[in-house]
């Protein structure tokens, strides 16, 4: 069989997600945060011969007619995409039409979904060769497994970029690096993709910007990364040739990632962010208490000012977004104050708050399951759309302090932190502390245009359509355009990250408040536990 339809699908995430950012999207235009980058990268590496078709489940339909059409689907994602890519295996096969599933979760769960055709386990560029030659060979189910931590990036291909629709995407994502050199014990990157971070080359990285820039787009483009700066040698290397591909053509992107807090450490390191167009990083700060992070083995981040670390990031003109965990063993029951406490000193708006998840295939899982704590389905995700992320579906394990404790700390934090004064509040804070005398504070770049569209939509949806934050959000503008004007672009982007999190706080609150209920009134009872080792 020399022609082959194949039809990518990526699952649908939960509905109630923290990173749904579903009110933002809607209010700028688009219908999601971004798209799949796997999938389209895995298109660019099948043979050239074979027509590709993409569905995201998270922007439109998947219909008969898609399906018709293929003759094989490859699918796959993450654990809150996991209900929705059994479905999407369950119609292609009613259909006849094989399935093949790869990605994150199925690396890490396979067994969840050993009712698919095709296994294609680990990092593509590793293996996806050798399910292509079975496929041509007339094999039509199997399992076939990279090995682990040596697919070599700087051989991936420019990601299939024209298959998206620009236009439904807040962002679009490029990946630098996989890896990272940490050994946080609930972390599943160092799982999957080791600890010694392999990075693509400078050329092929700017020959995926550069393809992005042929095909017109302009805007927020985010480094996928899990650390940028896991390899600070290459990333130092890399970072002034983007700053010169940048001025070449007027700074056409606006750039985030994700890095460690040690980035506060290395000045000419955030300099050459800075200078090449990064706005924001998302940081996995977790706790303010140095027994639960020695702990944990996010030792990265102890022996350290944690909110002057922040600082430091913002007199570089960067943002930071963070995330912080409830649920720790180690934890005290002071640890709702602590981490609001810190998240008001350290300024930061964006304060992803979860409960603690025992991802599959991690430390913490291994620890758990030997101690007999660890739940029976702790791989499974809930399919009940009111269960998004670990923000609501948190804690699959027999917790250390009363669960319904932990549930309320959790519940104190998001109440404070995201009240309309309290993150208005931080957001003038971080107006005032940003540094935006580097490239990453033109507002006349190639996609002025496109900013001031978004800026519009913004501004008529809170001023009629959220009246609730009409006040807050007028005054934080009228106050960063005369203390620092430069900085507008960057408030703008938070407070708009508010039409979301504003409504999906009081979503959590309201979940786990019934999840309290639950526990108080005994009707939660302990799952099933893997027996212990």
């Amino acid at each position: 069989m020399s022609e082959c339809n194949v039809l990518l699908v990526y699952p649908r995430f939960n509905a109630g997600s923290f990173w749904n950012y579903g009110a933002t999207c809607e209010m700028v235009g688009a219908k999601y945060p971004a798209p799949p980058l796997g999938l389209i990268t895995v298109a660019a590496m099948l043979p050239e011969n074979w027509n590709v078709r993409l569905i995201d489940r998270n922007t439109g339909a998947l219909t008969n007619d898609d399906l018709t059409w293929a003759d094989m689907v490859m699918t796959g994602g993450m654990l809150p995409q996991q209900a929705d890519c059994l479905a999407v295996i369950r119609r292609s096969q009613e259909k006849n039409v094989p399935v093949v599933v790869g990605g994150p979760d199925a690396t890490s769960s396979p067994e969840v979904y050993e009712a698919a055709d095709f296994l294609v386990l680990g990092e593509a560029e590793g293996i996806l060769t050798t399910f292509v030659d079975a496929w041509k060979e007339g094999v039509r189910n199997g399992r076939f497994s990279a090995e682990k931590f040596k697919a070599d990036v700087s051989s991936s291909p420019v990601p299939r970029f024209d298959l998206l629709r620009f236009d439904d995407y807040v962002q679009i994502g490029v990946q630098y690096s996989r890896g990272c050199p940490f050994t946080c014990e609930f972390c599943d990157i160092i799982e999957l993709y080791g600890r010694v971070p392999r990075t693509k080359t400078n050329d092929q990285m700017l020959a995926e910007l550069d393809r992005l820039y042929e095909l017109g787009y302009r805007g927020h483009v985010d480094f996928v990364d899990d650390n940028l700066i896991g390899n600070k040698k290459a990333v130092k290397g890399f970072l002034p040739e983007l700053a010169k591909w940048q001025k070449e053509r007027s700074y056409p992107f606006e750039m985030s990632t994700e890095a460690s807090l040690n980035l506060a450490d290395d000045e000419a390191l955030l300099k050459m962010m800075q200078q090449a167009g990064y706005f924001s990083v998302f940081i996995g700060i977790e706790s303010p208490d140095p027994d639960v992070l020695v702990a944990t083995r996010k030792k990265q981040n102890t022996r350290r000012d944690i909110a002057k670390s922040v600082h430091k990031i913002y007199d570089a003109g960067i943002f930071v977004l963070a995330g912080f965990i409830v649920g720790f063993d180690e934890e005290s029951d002071k640890v709702a104050d602590e981490i609001s406490a810190l998240i008001e000193e350290a300024a930061i708006p964006v304060a992803m708050t979860g409960l603690l998840y025992a991802l599959p295939n991690t430390q913490l899982t291994r620890r758990l399951a030997k101690e007999g704590r660890l739940h029976a389905d702790f791989a499974t995700d809930d399919p009940d759309t009111e269960h998004g992320d670990q923000c609501t579906a948190g804690l699959n394990f027999t917790t250390v302090r009363p669960r319904a404790q932990i549930l309320e700390d959790f519940k104190q934090v998001i109440d404070r932190v995201y009240g309309p004064e309290a993150y208005f509040g931080r957001v003038q804070k971080v107006a005032s502390m940003l540094n935006m005398s580097g490239a990453n504070g033109s507002i006349f770049g190639a996609g002025f245009f496109h900013d001031i569209k978004l800026f519009g939509r913004l501004i008529l949806a809170m001023t009629f359509k959220e009246t609730t934050y009409r006040g807050p959000f007028w005054k934080t503008l009228i106050k960063t355009a005369f203390t620092n004007f430069r900085a507008i672009k960057p408030v703008m982007m938070m407070l708009a990250l508010y039409v979301h999190l504003g409504p999906f706080s009081r979503f959590v609150v309201a979940q786990i408040d019934k999840q309290i209920a639950d526990i108080e009134k005994g009707n939660w009872e302990q799952p099933a536990l893997v027996a212990a080792e």
